[in-house]
């Protein structure tokens, strides 16, 4: 008999992931009491984009790091399932990513570990946590953590992945699993095609950094709710139990592409095709990102050029995923070009309500 969810409880469902694991869960059949543990209520969103009622979606605003907090949480939701996406955006200080993304997840796996209904503990991490600046060409789940991280986004993505994997070899009934999706876009992005469309704003199309013979995995974000619940789902399966416990799995599209081609594709679905390229070497960027790092801590605030998007923008960075295909029974549900288009409406229909 295939398993089935009574209740699941996301945390960080407020967030860009975590609407879409609404909506994936949401979906199911049968259909699981949906929890969310937030510091945010839950905002408006357009039918168009999301399926969920939001009238059968429980919120609970309490803080992750607050283990008392979360206890109580979870004496009133009783899931059987908790997904962890709550994660602070890149760009921000040191401080608040090792408050949500490590104290948060010790916290949270606390008091999960206490309770008697939770069995599955899913973990969003990043496929950022094997990166180390150099290439990754078809990257698979052998690959090791760099003894040292990029950045302090990374470091504590690392930390939060260690110990939720750690916590299944410690907690006898729960079991855990760690899912690394890599440059996830869709309804809800603040960050990849804003920034894009950003750079077609301020004229900046010309300008590549690299040479552009760099393959990069893009993922839809909706791809990515839909694995933590297949994750959820074969943690709870005693036929799968033993190949993903303790496990974590890359979650891509499947579809690497050129890092430029994805830019040009949003630019060119808004009518922009760069009619010339100014194309500055890895090296020089990585000059100028030192500059602006440098000039940044002398103002007393956080780089937006740095090493790490240089380096990030010019490595090749795609992924094997067999292993979540094997053991999850994953497969993307929407290409990159529909995802692309879905972004671009939704960030339409957001424009609009702005006016």
């Amino acid at each position: 008999m295939a398993p089935s969810i009574d209740s699941v409880l996301i945390i960080g469902g407020s967030g860009f992931l975590g609407l879409h694991l609404i909506d994936q869960f949401f979906k199911l059949e049968p259909r699981p009491a949906i929890h969310v543990l937030d510091i945010r209520p839950l905002p408006a969103v357009s039918p168009k984009f999301y399926s969920f009622d939001p009238d059968h979606v429980h919120f609970h605003k309490a803080d992750i790091t607050n283990v008392e907090s979360i206890r109580a949480v979870l004496k009133i939701a009783v899931p059987s399932v908790v997904v962890h996406s709550a994660s602070p955006v890149h760009g921000l200080g040191a401080d608040i990513y090792r408050a949500v993304n490590v104290d948060g997840t010790a916290a949270l796996l606390q008091a999960v570990a206490e309770s008697t209904t939770v069995k599955a503990f899913v973990y969003t991490s990043s496929a950022s946590v094997v990166y180390d600046g150099s290439d990754l060409k078809n990257a698979d789940e052998t690959f090791p953590i760099p003894a040292v991280a990029m950045d302090a986004y990374n470091d504590t993505k690392v930390q939060g992945e260690r110990l939720v994997l750690d916590a299944n070899k410690s907690s006898p009934q729960l079991l855990t699993c760690a899912l690394r999706p890599s440059g996830l876009f869709g309804p809800g992005d603040r960050q990849l095609v804003p920034g894009m469309l950003d750079v077609l704003k301020t004229n900046g199309t010309v300008f590549q950094l690299g040479d552009n013979f760099n393959l990069f995995d893009f993922t839809y974000i909706g791809n990515v709710a839909h694995a933590h619940v297949l994750a959820g789902l074969a943690l709870l399966d005693p036929a799968r139990q033993d190949a993903v416990a303790g496990e974590a799995f890359f979650i891509t599209n499947d579809t690497p592409v050129y890092f430029f081609t994805m830019p040009r594709t949003i630019w060119s679905h808004r009518g922009y095709v760069p009619k010339f390229i100014i194309k500055l070497p890895r090296d020089i960027g990585m000059g100028l990102a030192y500059l602006s790092e440098a000039w940044s801590a002398l103002r007393g605030k956080q780089a937006l050029f740095t090493r790490f998007r240089v380096a990030f923008t010019c490595a090749n960075r795609y992924f094997n995923i067999s292993k979540a295909k094997q053991f999850l029974g994953y497969e993307p549900l929407v290409s990159l070009e529909d995802g692309v288009l879905k972004t671009l409406q939704w960030i339409d229909e957001e424009e609009k309500l702005k006016k």
